[in-house]
This record gives C-alpha cells, structure tokens and sequence, in this order.
C-alpha cells in the first residue's frame, strides 16, 4: 500500500476517478456547510478552543492547526448524515475535511488533491473488502476504523512520502482508529469522521517527522485486520491490486438525497413513490413492512425514536415520515417532527421482515421493498427497490447535485456566489490552489473558546 500512495501520481488516474472524486468534494463540502451549526459542532468547537494554524474553519474567517480545523470539518460534514457512502462507510466525511486542510497550508493544486483522495480511498477500499463479513455485526464504525488510515494515506500523498515513511504513517494510524456502532444515533457518531481526520494528519505528520510503526501493523495476526474482524475471516494473501483494477471505478459514491443512515434511502424511495400515487391518510393504514437485510436491520437500531439524532437510525421513522411529509429531509429530521403524534402513532404500525438474501460484502439484501397494509385488509406492495437514487449505478444529474449542494450551502449561510462555488469544486482538478476557496464565507458566527468551558 505504501508503494502504491508514494507512487501514485495525477497521470496516473482514470476520468472516472477524477469525476468521482471531484463529486466527493462537492457533496461532501455541501453538507459540511450545511451541518456547520449543528450541536455537536459548537460542542468540539468549545472543548478544542483556539489552536493557532493555518488552515479554514468551516469556511469562517477563522483559521486552526490543520489537525483540528479537519477534526472539526469532519464532525460537520458527518453530523447531518447526509455525506455519501461507499466502502462500507463514509469515505468523503473523513477525506474531504482532512486534504481541504493539508493541501491548504502546503499549498498544493487542485490535481493534488484529487490524487490524495484517490490514495485514501483506494486503501480504505483495500482494507474494508477484505474481510468476507460486515464490521458493523461486530460493532465497528467503518468509517472511523478505515476512515482514520486512509486519512493518512492521502496526506502520504500530499507530503510526497517515500514508501518507508508513507507505510509509518499507515501503521500509525492504525493504532489511533476507533469507532463504536453503539455511538449511533448520538452526537459521538459524527464525531468518529472527524477523528479519523484528525488522526490520520497526525499520523502522517509524525511519520514525516521521523516516527516508526511495525511494517506488519495491517496484516499481523495481532494487527489491524484481524483485531477488526467479526470472525477472522480476511484475506491477507491477494496482492494489492490498486493501479491494476481501480477500486474507485468498481464501488464509486453514493450521493444521499435524506440525511439519513443510507440503509433507510431504498425503503424511503419506496414508500415515498407509494404514498404519492395512493395519497393515504395515516389512518387509513394498518401496517407498513419493510423488507431489509438482517445486517441493516442491525445498524437501523433505534425503534421509537424521541430526537432528530436517533431518527436518522430508525426505519420506523423513516417511513412514518414518507408517509406523512412525502419526504425524509431537514424539516422532518429534527426533534419536533419526530416527536409529533402521528409519528410516534406512526411508527408503532412499522414491522420489519428480514430478507435472509444478504450480499456478504454490501450487507444489504438484493433489493428492499415495503408492502402496506389498510385498514380494511387491502395489500399494495412497492416496486423492488435494487438501488437508491442517487446510487453509484443510478446517479444523480448535475442539475440535481447542483440543487442539493445549493441548499447545502444556503442552510450553512453561504449567500455570495453559490454557483460560483460549485463549479470551483467541480473543476477541482484544474485549479492551480485551494487558496481561493477562502473568498466564499459563511455569515454565521463561528465562537472560538480560549479556554475550555464545560458549560458551554
């Protein structure tokens, strides 16, 4: 892996990995504004207080050690759930945030950071698909636990490592990864984007300065893959085989269209299409089942949920709102709306039927589908749902990136030149440096603490 990260150069790179990745930074930068002023937020903010650097925060006029505006930058784009998902996680919500700091401060184009986030993905990729089984069975967070190596794969990059230094960084790294799934559903679950940011800047940081890890922290029988593993079942014999056949091209982005756990997108789609044929009233239904794979029943753990943060993991919710709002987005995902009687009645009425046909890999079933049952008896079952749009097979237009991203960015008080914004951020790969990036401000106040105030 180090040989591939310290090799790896711009030339190298299909189109199709350049487009994904320039989608990444969109999306991921969208949500990120948009997820700026959610709690959690102010509450890393206030415990991190003022650490002197060089690069944004949060698109403010305020500047941090790289490591800390990316921790922060991180959290926000992850708070919302909105981020995109692939690899078994949420690969931008850790790279975007942690190459958006580094390549700032050193000053590198566009194409460099383009090349940095295919070096992070390409080796959390590697990692996470080798193992036959899920690691949320086990109670991983992916995205904290590859997150944080592959954060330290592209800052490898970006430093220029050579392989020695590049593989310190990964063992490095390896050894600061965490993530819990019992965190889901509270302010602890985006802040595991953020320290794999974190994490992997320092990694990569201390291996440039000379820091030595084990060359056998990743496939040790003590090491990295084995200590994650459900049950042992990796493979640590196949050849990395990046540069050969792209990972990138192979699993690509899922863009979310709710702010919500991506193992709700498919039965939200469904119900969704259902309700705006028949148009029923909530009391008109009996029951609504869900059929999903047993490993996403696992992560949708919250079933009566009382807070916007827990709704996000409840399928009950979400199709009590699809039902209800015809819509699963910022106004519904909050703890107002969750917590109003027809929801809660709502939800109560929502059973789940676990489809035993699940993808080893993916964790997800072959296709979901809801099936409705009224009041007097009367079934109506949805289409199969084999993708969510927005889906790496069943992609969003430009027009509808542009559209989310815009409100993204309105919701993060960005009101000059939106437009302006995206298309920087589309055409990443032809910038000669992210130093313009800085004209485009937020006009919410960002309350940097001096001193840590646990009151606040």
């Amino acid at each position: 892996m180090a040989q591939f990260i310290s090799h790896l150069t711009f030339t190298d790179l299909p189109q199709t990995a350049i487009t994904t990745a320039s989608t990444g930074f969109v999306d991921c930068t969208g949500v990120m504004l948009a997820g700026a002023d959610e709690p959690v937020v102010g509450k890393v903010i206030s415990a991190i207080g003022h650490c002197a650097g060089e690069a944004p925060v949060l698109f403010s006029q305020h500047t941090m050690h790289p490591a800390h505006a990316a921790w922060i930058n991180g959290v926000a784009a992850h708070a919302l759930d909105w981020d995109d998902a692939a690899l078994r996680g949420h690969p931008s919500a850790v790279l975007v945030p942690t190459i958006l700091a580094e390549a700032h401060v050193l000053g590198r184009s566009g194409a460099d950071a383009i090349t940095a986030f295919v070096a992070g993905y390409e080796t959390w990729a590697e990692l996470a698909h080798r193992d036959a089984e899920s690691h949320h069975r086990k109670g991983w967070h992916p995205t904290g636990i590859f997150g944080a190596i592959a954060s330290a794969a592209a800052c490898a990059s970006l430093y220029n490592l050579d392989p020695e230094r590049a593989a310190h960084a990964l063992a490095i790294a390896a050894s600061r990864s965490s993530g819990l799934m019992s965190n889901f559903g509270s302010m602890t679950k985006p802040i595991h984007a953020g320290n794999a940011a974190h994490a992997g800047i320092i990694a990569a940081r201390l291996a440039a300065a000379g820091t030595t890890g084990s060359h056998n922290t990743l496939e040790d029988p003590q090491g990295f893959l084995s200590a994650v593993s459900p049950s042992g079942k990796v493979d640590k014999r196949t050849p990395v085989h990046a540069r050969r056949d792209w990972h990138i091209e192979e699993y690509g982005l899922n863009i979310k269209q709710y702010p919500m756990c991506y193992c709700t997108h498919r039965p939200i789609d469904a119900m969704i299409a259902l309700q705006k044929k028949h148009g029923w009233d909530p009391n008109q239904i009996r029951n609504i089942d869900v059929s999903i794979s047993g490993r996403n029943a696992t992560v949708l753990r919250n079933h009566w949920p009382q807070t916007g943060l827990e709704a996000k993991f409840s399928i009950e919710f979400a199709m009590a709102s699809a039902v209800v709002a015809q819509r699963v987005g910022l106004a519904q995902v909050n703890d107002d709306f969750v917590q109003t009687d027809i929801i809660q009645d709502l939800m109560h009425r929502v059973s789940v039927t676990i489809n035993p046909a699940e993808d080893a890999e993916s964790g997800y079933a072959p296709y979901d589908h809801v099936v409705v049952t009224l009041a007097g008896g009367e079934t109506v079952k949805s289409d199969e749902v084999h993708e969510a749009r927005g889906a790496r097979s069943v992609p969003l237009t430009k027009g509808e990136l542009r559209e989310k991203f815009e409100e993204c960015a309105r919701a993060g008080g960005i009101r000059d030149d939106i437009a302006g914004l995206f298309e920087f951020l589309s055409s990443l790969d032809r910038q000669a440096e992210l130093m313009p990036l800085r004209k485009w401000q937020r006009h919410q106040v960002i309350v940097l603490a001096s001193n840590w105030n646990p009151n606040v």
